[in-house]
């Protein structure tokens, strides 16, 4: 269904276990930032009202989006995070440098997620426009962080 058609922020309670043990690995790009904070103030705020511990919730930060994937593999490979949840945010502009970035980034956290035999989880944002992305931040088709964060919840759960 079209983003455009759906609140990102709505899920479904079913699969999903207690995780106020679990430990997770949040890495935030800081480049479009406005965009990353909102995103990360979601996925905190699900994993927090989902159960988990203020204390096992592990925040880093990396340059830009592009930097995810090894922000994600340092993460992953500390035993006692149980999953990562990536958050970044590529803006269309003018050049192909846009396809790079996401297909690059794409490629590398999933690499992560089977390397490391764990969730790491996909929260980029690729909007056309800074609009499209507020929109998906927090904006009216809620926030890209909490469908992140559940995702993460639920796969902990499989």
């Amino acid at each position: 269904m079209a983003s455009s058609l759906k609140n990102l922020s709505e899920y479904t309670t079913k699969n999903i276990s207690d995780i106020q043990n679990r430990v997770f690995g949040i890495v935030v790009a800081e480049w479009n930032e406005e965009v990353t904070s909102a995103l990360l103030e979601g996925a905190k705020n699900t994993l927090l009202k989902e159960g988990a511990k203020p204390e096992n919730i592990i925040i880093k930060t990396v340059p830009g989006s592009f930097e995810l994937s090894l922000g994600a593999q340092w993460l992953a490979q500390d035993p006692q995070i149980d999953a990562v949840i990536c958050l970044g945010c590529v803006i269309q502009g003018d050049t192909r440098h846009f396809d790079f970035i996401c297909q690059a980034v794409a490629t590398g956290i999933t690499e992560v997620n089977l390397k490391f035999n764990k969730p790491v989880i996909f929260g980029v944002l690729t909007p056309n426009t800074l609009e499209q992305a507020l929109d998906r931040a927090g904006g009216k088709h809620g926030n890209k962080g909490d469908e992140a964060a559940i995702t993460a919840i639920k796969m902990l759960g499989f």
